[in-house]
């Protein structure tokens, strides 16, 4: 079953929608990517990048003009108009304040997840872009992929009933754990920007909001906490740097050495410019886990401050809930799902590629009956979603009426306000009630 949104869709008048990228980090060079697949419809024409080999390398990929290569944002928005539109790929907490200039500017963007860090600076980016009538789509890639949205057309076909309960789950594995939300970016509050909750899975509570259409979350409680990766649990023998000091590291299934250099996990974060074409030898990149990269610590000795598991439950209007369970340190990958309704059932995992679909069977022999549909899956970490969202972009901005994945600004609100009621109810111990937008 093939998604509607073709990766090579869009409308070919000639006129390609042109492109500046904000921030040419590896997210945002996945989204630049469709221009170089499909240069008809979407052409790079600028970069914005405070680190000069980075914008000289992006500027070499795309043939880029030095005119339209930028140092800072206040660069580009003191020109005339050089595109119509822009990919935003800075941290989280930069996306609001970065977005604003550019929405005055007369740029329509792309911005990657989460929107904000809290519910107060999304809410004034919402504003800005609704006064001035510019386009802001969300990157919650997984409302593309081929799984989530065959599972929205069969709710929104009425096969299985109103949604009742909806539970999902995200399993992050132990890789990646270690890489983002320890070692890396995402290990601490004050420099990813985020939670680990909005970082990770803001993705999965926004698919929450999607299954239930228009109606909006009203109460949310969460609990969770950081019960692994902190000193205290730190096995005999482990040291502080995995290729320094550490007795265990032979045997250690976080050993910086075997994920970074023996098998090369997450080369495009670990190793720096990687995703634009740089290469670092087996060698060089020992050499820097050695010394200086904050990828060759030990994960019990990091500074890592955001959970590494939590529970997040939801109370919709109508009266349904919704139940979402984010784990790291997994052994294997996966997100889950189930929605009960009034007249079936959903069931399946995005790794998979495919979900059933149940009805009660009363007859004599019978309890259920059950449907298995398989769905095109990618082996891309987004099930498909990243490039389908880009070409939704593309004719969106020429008039196209938006799929029914649109993440448009407003239409993405609802599951961020989730996330950010549940931080603060982990944080508060109680029951946070959301704001009506």
């Amino acid at each position: 079953m093939n998604s509607q949104v073709s990766i090579n869709a869009g409308y070919n008048d000639g006129n390609p929608v042109k492109v500046v990228i904000v921030g040419a980090g590896h997210r945002s060079l996945i989204y630049a990517s469709y221009a170089e697949k499909h240069p008809e419809h979407m052409r790079i024409v600028g970069v914005v990048d405070p680190d000069g080999e980075r914008r000289d390398l992006t500027k070499m990929r795309f043939d880029l003009q030095d005119e339209c290569c930028f140092a800072d944002i206040t660069e580009l928005v003191a020109k005339p108009k050089i595109a119509d539109a822009v990919i935003n790929g800075t941290m989280d907490h930069l996306h609001v304040s970065s977005s604003i200039p550019l929405l005055r500017a007369g740029y329509d963007i792309m911005l990657e997840k989460p929107i904000g860090v809290s519910a107060d600076e999304v809410l004034e980016l919402y504003e800005v872009a609704e006064r001035l009538g510019r386009k802001v789509i969300i990157c919650h890639v997984l409302r593309y992929a081929p799984f989530y949205e065959s599972i929205r057309r069969t709710i929104a076909d009425g096969v299985i009933g109103d949604i009742v309960s909806l539970t999902t789950a995200e399993n992050v594995t132990y890789h990646h754990m270690a890489m983002a939300y320890v070692r890396g970016k995402w290990g601490r509050v004050d420099q990813g920007g985020s939670s680990m909750l909005m970082a990770k899975s803001c993705h999965d509570l926004d698919i929450i909001a999607w299954m239930k259409g228009d109606v909006r979350p009203v109460k949310v409680s969460s609990f969770g906490s950081l019960l692994q990766f902190r000193p205290e649990k730190a096995p005999a023998g482990a040291g502080t740097r995995c290729l320094v000091d550490c007795s265990i590291e032979t045997s250690c299934s976080y050993s910086a050495r075997k994920h970074y250099i023996e098998q090369r996990l997450w080369e495009g974060y670990v190793t720096y410019n990687t995703h634009l074409g740089v290469t670092m030898s087996d060698e060089e990149l020992a050499e820097s886990l050695r010394k200086d990269s904050p990828y060759g610590r030990c994960v019990w000795h990091c500074d890592n401050d955001v959970v590494d598991h939590q529970t997040v439950i939801i109370e919709f209007a109508d009266g349904s809930t919704g139940t979402h369970v984010m784990t790291g340190g997994t052994s294997r990958r996966g997100r889950t799902i189930h929605i009960v309704g009034t007249k079936g059932e959903i069931q399946g995992e995005m790794e998979t590629g495919a979900y059933v679909i149940r009805h009660p069977d009363a007859r004599k022999g019978h309890l259920y009956s059950e449907q298995l549909i398989d769905v095109e899956v990618s082996e891309d970490m987004h099930g498909g979603g990243d490039l389908r969202l880009v070409a939704d972009f593309v004719k969106v901005l020429k008039g196209a009426v938006p799929s029914i994945s649109s993440t448009s600004l407003e239409k993405s609100l609802h599951g961020h306000l989730i996330g950010f009621a549940a931080d603060q109810s982990r944080l508060e111990q109680r029951t946070v009630e959301i704001k009506r937008v």
